[in-house]
């Protein structure tokens, strides 16, 4: 079979699940060439993902960062300062400080803010008449809460989107994508970041920018250059993946009517369907990480500066793990996918985004009397975000 789960345009319709049974069948660890020249291990088995996951001694997350193109320096430089991009030491001080503003209580008490947002959203839909899923309803709850937690003027909110949705869709041109559009909105984000960090700092504000650089964690103070990093993470991350959850899942169960039946019937269902929806969706397909020594991969030799990637969403298809992994199942019980990756980089803010999730179709089952496909989805044209750019439906008020 020919391999190519470089491309983008392998992406066009998903997940490319043939290649991916394949590599796990026959080639677990691969040797991928790189356009640029030279190459990088793909993982697609569980197994493998999870070990590299935890050792991240071994696999570092900061030694290249977590894309598999090598990066310029000065760039480098700049995304090391996120979150996703540090190892060990610097990286449990500010993650501790985090995930401290994302406990279960806390989420607990955000959940009527955040179903407060959901319904004004579910209010404002155009029934009737056909939207765009992803852009029209999807893409709005996200946006509205990681706004309102970081207390951003509204009029900022179109703004934040855009930056976001430049920083993920490089390699699309139809959003606008470009290497350089990518590297100036990452910027212009980080320096509204620094600057939302400088008016705070000291303050006693009670918004998440407040509590990050107002307090100490380990002895450590996230400083204003540290948050602008934090900040391009938690609010792209906030955008994106959450978005992806929302209108893939909805996808996926429009695609299967008797399970969107049954999430409408019983609501109370919704957490572990969450799950599958993830699982499925996977919102991100690999992270990168680079080997800071000589070591072995199942039978297979990786030397020191070599580039590892994990394939989440081969991972979240793995035979040896999911009983008939191709068959989307509301009840999957028990379902251990990496849609949040694992080990010390798990995803800061899963649990919000289930939350969110679980709130919105929980709305938007009591606003809608249904909802149709009226088009195919078109999928975001990319080898690193799994989502779509466009889904079609009309919606049936109540």
């Amino acid at each position: 079979m020919q391999i190519d789960v470089y491309s983008p345009d392998s992406y066009s319709d998903g997940i490319p699940h043939d290649q991916f049974a394949w590599l796990r069948e026959h080639a677990p660890v691969f040797w991928h060439a790189h356009p640029d020249g030279g190459g990088y291990w793909v993982l697609s088995r569980h197994a493998d993902v999870l070990r590299v996951s935890r050792d991240f001694k071994t696999f570092s997350a900061q030694r290249g960062f977590v894309m598999v193109d090598d990066l310029p320096e000065d760039i480098l430089g700049m995304v090391q300062g996120q979150l996703l991009g540090m190892d060990p030491p610097n990286h449990g001080p500010i993650r501790r400080a985090v995930i401290s503003r994302f406990t279960t209580r806390r989420l607990a008490l955000l959940e009527p803010q955040i179903r407060n947002i959901a319904r004004q959203i579910m209010a404002g839909a155009k029934a009737g008449e056909e939207i765009n899923f992803v852009d029209d309803l999807a893409g709005d709850l996200p946006t509205a809460v990681i706004c309102s937690l970081l207390d951003i003027p509204e009029a900022m909110w179109p703004q934040i989107r855009q930056w976001s949705d430049l920083q993920t869709s490089g390699s699309d041109p139809d959003l606008g994508g470009s290497p350089e559009a990518v590297t100036q909105a990452s910027i212009d984000m980080g320096s509204y970041g620094y600057s939302l960090a400088s008016e705070r700092l000291d303050g006693d504000g009670d918004d998440l920018v407040s509590l990050l650089i107002n307090q100490e964690m380990d002895g450590h103070r996230v400083s204003e250059m540290e948050f602008a990093s934090l900040f391009v993470q938690l609010a792209v991350a906030g955008n994106e993946t959450t978005r992806g959850l929302i209108s893939s899942g909805m996808d996926q169960l429009l695609r299967q009517p008797e399970a969107y039946r049954a999430l409408e019937q019983n609501p109370q269902d919704l957490p572990l369907a969450i799950e599958e929806m993830l699982r499925w969706t996977c919102p991100l397909h690999y992270f990168r990480r680079t080997a800071t020594t000589d070591t072995v991969i199942g039978e297979q030799a990786i030397r020191e500066g070599d580039r590892v990637v994990m394939l989440y969403s081969s991972a979240n298809f793995d035979e040896t793990v999911f009983a008939e992994p191709m068959r989307f199942d509301i009840g999957r019980d028990p379902n251990p996918h990496m849609a949040f990756g694992h080990g010390i980089h798990l995803c800061l803010g899963a649990n919000l985004a289930r939350l969110e999730a679980r709130i919105f179709f929980e709305e938007f089952f009591r606003a809608f009397a249904g909802i149709e496909r009226t088009g195919e989805p078109v999928y975001i044209r990319s080898n690193s975000i799994h989502g779509f750019k466009q889904m079609p439906v009309r919606l049936r008020p109540r």
